[in-house]
């Protein structure tokens, strides 16, 4: 009698694919995120992949990973370290060696560990366990590129397109090790080959070879079981932060009865944000693929003054190349939302991976005194939250503001629960249709109490102007060089971004009342400072944790929770640019800082022995 199978069960995980830029490591990910959300898991993802388009096949620098994170209770991060690893093959392994719970599974295809792949990846033995130090872990070891040809022949595919099935095995075997059932995956296959039958069915065929493979091996590993979380009733998908910022803008769009426009040019990590608002058409969406940075947000100025509601999206080099037109919409005040995905910098640096470096650039970055709101997304969800709030302020405010997110919350995904539109509050621009005084219009007459100009869309008949770069006089908003003119309009348009803080939420404090130390973060870092706080409290101490989303204008009572703790510590993924901009706005406050620069995430468990040590000191 077959020995039976041990099963497991876990309140969480972490799992990682890896192999190389054509294993389709990025694909296998997803789709065992779609099931574990479709399956009321809650999830957290992390794709990992090199800049190379693509590097020498087997080599260490063309490894591409996907690490994903689920479990039965709230999940913030994709995890410090793997419990399972599918390593295609020897160069993923010692990559990603450093990743490895020291008892973790580790799936690899035994085709592709013969000695010309180890030498591609620098090994000098021919047991690279051993020599990896890797003597804890459970290995299931599977001739998985032969059976996914031996298992496909039938479909008369040549052998490199056999092949590329082979990233689905995979995935049956890790469907078997977490008891995951295959019909959805299979739906999805079928909708991604729908013009193409026979891949579609190779790779089910894959799938399901790797599934059954796993189920006869028997008892060589426990499988898992991770429990479904109890969630509020509602439509679910899994949702990564550059297709969230989509929706939030086409969200905001509606709820302000404005066209959504989008003008942009490709670049890493953003340019999803263009492909997710070209397919919505349907919802009248206009987008536009300019020949380059500086034309995409041009466009948009053009599409704002014509009335729209107006995007520009880019990444921190493309974000520099924007500036003179951002001062534009500035001294201009037209409404303009601009997406940077922040990416490792400076110049090009390493546009696949994540930093929080241009913080100052979105606050400071233009010529003259050029004030706009700046906001950052805290989580991949989030992100449809902070663009509908964005464009908000936009609207209602007439300016230009500047969404911050990041390549590690823009490429990961979390389950996401579709909100109710009616839970939203409205958008309402300041037309001119406002206007009451008694003087007559001008295009930069404002609203007594916000600063706001009134927005005449051109074509409103009698309300014919002019916007342009040139400063305009107050009264007579004709071109105007006097001093004091201009230093009334200077101060008037910081005044105007000053009062937008009345219109946000105040500061959220969490955790201990009484907390000995506060952790201060923003942008896409929430998860592992959140996590970090919850371990430190489960270590028995008082610890309390401020997330800013809301950067320029900072909330009102920003000042009040600072001042109230003894040790406050900022983490931040840059050398101390919120800190140094905090300290500058909050008199006398003088954080302990810590800072990572290294284009990935932070780690949890390093998080806590730092802010341990502050606390302790």
């Amino acid at each position: 009698m077959a020995e039976q199978t041990k099963v497991k069960t876990l309140e969480k995980v972490v799992i990682r694919f890896s192999g190389d830029s054509g294993d389709g490591m990025q694909l296998t990910g997803t789709i065992f995120s779609n099931l574990s959300a479709v399956f009321g898991n809650e999830i957290s993802t992390f794709p990992d992949y090199p800049a190379e388009v693509r590097a020498p096949q087997g080599t260490l620098s063309g490894v591409s990973g996907f690490q994903v994170h689920l479990g039965s209770r709230k999940i913030f991060t994709p995890g410090d370290k793997a419990d399972v690893l599918v390593a295609m093959n020897p160069a993923a392994l010692k990559v990603n060696v450093k990743h490895l719970k020291p008892n973790a599974i580790v799936l690899i295809d035994t085709d592709s560990f013969k000695k010309s792949d180890l030498d591609k990846a620098l090994f000098t033995t021919d047991d690279p366990f051993t020599e990896l130090g890797l003597t804890g872990v459970q290995v299931v070891a599977a001739p998985i590129s032969t059976m996914v040809k031996d298992g496909l022949v039938e479909f008369g595919l040549d052998n490199k397109s056999a092949l590329r099935c082979k990233n689905m095995f995979a995935l049956g075997l890790v469907c078997w090790l977490f008891e995951r059932p295959l019909e959805e995956a299979m739906h999805m296959l079928q909708n991604k080959f729908a013009k193409k039958p026979v891949i579609a069915q190779a790779n089910i065929k894959a799938l399901t070879d790797g599934y059954n493979y796993g189920n006869n091996i028997h008892a060589s590993v426990s499988t898992y079981r991770i429990e479904s979380k109890k969630a509020e009733p509602g439509f679910y998908t899994d949702v990564n932060g550059n297709k969230a910022t989509s929706y939030g803008l086409i969200a905001a769009a509606e709820k302000a009865g404005l066209q959504l426009f989008l003008g942009s040019y490709p670049i890493t990590p953003a340019t999803d944000i263009l492909h997710e608002l070209s397919k919505r058409k349907d919802l009248g969406v206009i987008t536009v693929q300019a020949e380059d940075e500086i034309a995409g947000i041009c466009t948009a100025i053009g599409a704002s003054f014509a009335g729209c509601l107006a995007a520009t999206s880019t990444s921190g080099p493309g974000l520099a190349l924007k500036s003179e037109a951002i001062g534009l919409a500035v001294i201009a005040e037209l409404p303009l939302v601009i997406i940077d995905v922040q990416r490792g910098g400076p110049s090009t640096g390493m546009p696949t991976k994540s930093e929080q470096t241009d913080l100052m650039q979105a606050l400071y970055g233009r010529n003259g005194e050029s004030p706009v709101v700046v906001i950052a997304a805290s989580t991949p969800t989030d992100c449809f939250d902070a663009a509908f709030w964005a464009s908000k302020l936009a609207v209602e405010h007439m300016t230009p503001v500047i969404l911050l997110t990041d390549a590690f919350i823009a490429n990961g995904s979390s389950a996401w629960r579709i909100p109710e539109m009616d839970k939203y509050p409205e958008i309402k621009p300041n037309y001119v249709s406002n206007y009451q005084d008694e003087k007559v219009w001008k295009a930069y007459r404002r609203n007594k109490e916000s600063l706001v100009r009134y927005w005449a869309i051109p074509g409103t008949e009698g309300f014919a102007h002019r916007l342009g770069g040139l400063e305009k006089d107050y009264e007579t908003s004709a071109i105007s060089t006097d001093p004091a003119n201009h230093q009334k309009m200077v101060t008037t348009r910081q005044a105007k971004i000053d009062k937008i803080a009345d219109y946000i939420p105040e500061l959220e404090v969490i955790g201990d009342e009484d907390a000995d130390l506060l952790i201060v973060g923003w942008g896409g870092t929430y998860g592992h400072l959140y996590e970090a706080m919850e371990t430190m409290q489960e270590n028995g101490k008082k610890v309390a944790f401020a997330h800013f989303k809301f950067i320029n204008p900072l909330p009102k009572n920003t000042a009040e929770v600072l001042s109230k703790y003894k040790k406050v510590v900022v983490a931040e993924q840059n050398n101390g640019q919120f800190a140094n901009y905090l300290r500058g706005k909050v008199p006398g406050f003088n954080p302990c800082r810590f800072n990572r620069v290294k284009g990935q995430p932070f780690v949890v468990a390093r998080l806590v022995e730092e802010f341990t040590k502050i606390l302790e000191a």
